[in-house]
C-alpha cells in the first residue's frame, strides 16, 4: 500500500536572504476560519478568550495575540484563529473550519521589508499607517494575500496554496530589486 506523504505549501522553496531580508516559510500551524453565527460575537469573543487568551478580531484590521496563537480579521464576519486546534466549545457560537492544508504562509522580516511589499501590494504598509498587530486581505500583485504585520519589521504573509510558488517568485523579484536599488 502506499503511503502518503504531507508537505508544506513551500516544500523544497529556497527560502531566501537578500539584501538584509529574509523570507521563509512559517513553521507549520493549525489554521481554522471561524464565522460567528448571527448574534454570537460576544459570546464567541468570551469563550475564545477564555479557551485561547486571545478574543475575537471583530473590527476591520484587528487581530490579537502572538506567535503561539493569533487570531486575526479575515475578512467580513470572519476571523483566522492561527497555531491552535480551536476549543471543541466554539462550535456552539460559530462556523469552524480547518483551513491548515489550504495555505501558504511565509513571514518576510527585516528593515525595509515595507517596500518589498509596496512592490505588490496597493495598501499602505508602512508602521504609521498599518501598526503591529493590523490584518488586510488585499491584493498581492495578481492574487490575493492576507497580510499581518507581526513586529515593526515583520510581515506575515498568506495565500492559497496553489499561488506558493508564484508569491516567492514575486517576493524574491521584490526583494532583489529593493537590493539593487542599495
Amino acid at each position: 500500500m502506499a503511503e502518503l506523504l504531507v508537505k508544506t505549501a513551500c516544500d523544497g522553496f529556497e527560502m531566501l536572504n537578500i539584501g538584509g531580508l529574509s523570507l521563509r516559510e512559517a513553521a507549520p500551524q493549525a489554521l481554522t476560519t471561524i464565522a460567528p453565527f448571527k448574534g454570537q460575537h460576544e459570546a464567541l469573543d468570551k469563550a475564545m478568550q477564555a479557551a485561547h487568551g486571545i478574543g475575537f478580531p471583530g473590527l476591520k484590521g484587528a487581530s490579537f495575540g502572538h506567535d503561539a496563537v493569533r487570531s486575526i480579521w479575515f475578512g467580513r464576519e470572519m476571523a483566522l484563529l492561527i497555531g491552535v486546534e480551536p476549543d471543541a466549545g466554539l462550535a456552539q457560537y460559530a462556523a469552524l473550519t480547518d483551513q491548515t492544508a489550504g495555505w501558504a504562509v511565509l513571514e518576510l522580516e527585516g528593515p525595509g521589508c515595507e517596500d518589498v511589499l509596496a512592490r505588490l501590494c496597493p495598501v499602505d504598509l508602512r508602521l504609521a499607517q498599518f501598526g503591529i498587530g493590523a490584518a488586510v486581505r488585499t491584493e498581492a500583485k495578481h492574487m490575493m494575500a492576507s497580510i499581518c504585520r507581526l513586529d515593526k519589521d515583520r510581515f506575515q504573509i498568506m495565500v492559497f496554496r496553489s499561488m506558493a510558488r508564484t508569491v516567492h517568485h514575486d517576493l524574491k523579484t521584490a526583494m532583489e530589486a529593493r537590493a539593487a536599488r542599495g
